[in-house]
């Protein structure tokens, strides 16, 4: 198969090999079009041969445009995601870690993202540093993970213990959750990126999305 090819529906080039090129397929970004033109892009994928087509941050209109083209699909509306097809059977094994409940939105899209990259999950929600007991606590889904996925707002300092406490990669999200000083998520992106421990890769704030695709590829590499 054409590892290049690509569908041209007019407002969009859907990349139809990425999958092949990469491993992650196209996955439709679904904040700024409209619901029409998702569903286009779905439809594209499909009939360019894709097994599952995925789209993010799809709202509640696009969501019901969705349902009405493909009665079957599957909408997570805590990750904001949207599935048409099949999900892959899991293998492997990634740990979600949020700080609070309220990070909970993020961490849900990096589990659908998992779950439609075809690996499994664990996830354990409101482990932040305010009761660091409750990250030791954790010690042995951080020891049977493939990798660990954090995700923390406020003060963003939680990666860091955990990269502390672990010899698994540590894919680190800031969120934009915190009182006025955290800036949307930058005081959080900042205090990840000058993380004291090793082994702590950052993605951009609020992104899940971005995080799962790391995750995966780190999880799928450890199974081979």
């Amino acid at each position: 198969m054409n590892a290049h090819r690509t569908a041209d529906i007019g407002f969009a080039r859907l990349d139809l090999g990425r999958e092949q090129r990469t491993g992650t397929p196209e996955v439709v970004y679904a904040a700024g079009k409209t619901p029409e033109q998702t569903v286009a892009c779905l439809g594209a994928l499909l009939e360019g041969g894709a097994s599952l087509a995925w789209a993010t941050r799809v709202d509640d209109v696009t969501a019901t445009a969705i349902r009405e083209r493909w009665p079957d699909a599957r909408l997570d509306t805590d990750a904001r995601c949207a599935f048409v097809g099949d999900l892959p059977a899991p293998v492997g094994n990634v740990l979600v870690l949020t700080a609070g409940t309220s990070d909970g939105p993020v961490a849900a899209e990096v589990e659908a993202t998992l779950a439609a990259s075809g690996v499994g999950c664990t996830r354990v929600d409101d482990v932040g540093v305010a009761g660091v007991h409750r990250v030791l606590a954790v010690a042995p889904e951080l020891a049977a993970a493939d990798a660990v996925v954090v995700v923390a707002g406020m003060d963003g300092a939680l990666p860091s213990v955990v990269a502390g406490l672990t010899d698994r990669l540590v894919v680190a999200v800031p969120t934009s959750v915190g009182y006025g000083a955290a800036f949307e998520g930058l005081a959080a992106l900042l205090t990840m990126l000058t993380a004291c421990a090793p082994g702590v890769l950052v993605v951009n704030i609020d992104n899940g999305f971005g995080a799962g695709v790391a995750a995966a590829r780190i999880s799928k590499t450890a199974q081979r």
